[in-house]
């Protein structure tokens, strides 16, 4: 969205948002860890992975509701919503008839798509061509 198309209270809301972020880091700045000893520093980091995945479960929640919100407001359900087709299901396509069959043994057939089963590449290495296994 153009900056001139946004709400005011948008453009006010985020300014302060980042007039806040940025004190944030300047007090960051000001932390001084010269005085801690290790003990001391890996009990900091300790707590600080906890907030960090603490965090990073409430960023999960919060964008999940925030998905289901979109799915129920559009009358869709959260896999269609995902979906890149626009919420029509692919299906199952047709089933392909195999065009080749193992002459040894009639059970054994190929469609002629994806890789070659082992009888037919041992034919064709044979001297036999794709013609003679055809249906």
């Amino acid at each position: 969205m153009n900056t001139l198309q946004e709400p005011v209270h948008s453009r006010i809301a985020r300014g302060i948002l980042s007039q806040a972020t940025q004190q944030r880091r300047k007090n960051m700045a000001k932390v001084d860890l010269s005085d801690y000893n290790l003990s001391e520093l890996k009990g900091l980091q300790v707590e600080i992975e906890k907030e960090i995945k603490n965090r990073q479960q409430q960023e999960v929640t919060k964008a999940r509701e925030q998905i289901l919100a979109i799915a129920q407001g559009l009358g869709v359900s959260v896999e269609e919503l995902l979906t890149n087709n626009g919420g029509k299901s692919k299906g199952t396509g047709k089933k392909v008839e195999a065009q080749y069959r193992n002459p040894a043994d009639n059970a054994k057939t190929w469609t002629g798509r994806g890789r070659q089963p082992r009888w037919i590449a041992d034919g064709l290495a044979g001297g036999k061509t794709l013609d003679d296994f055809r249906i």
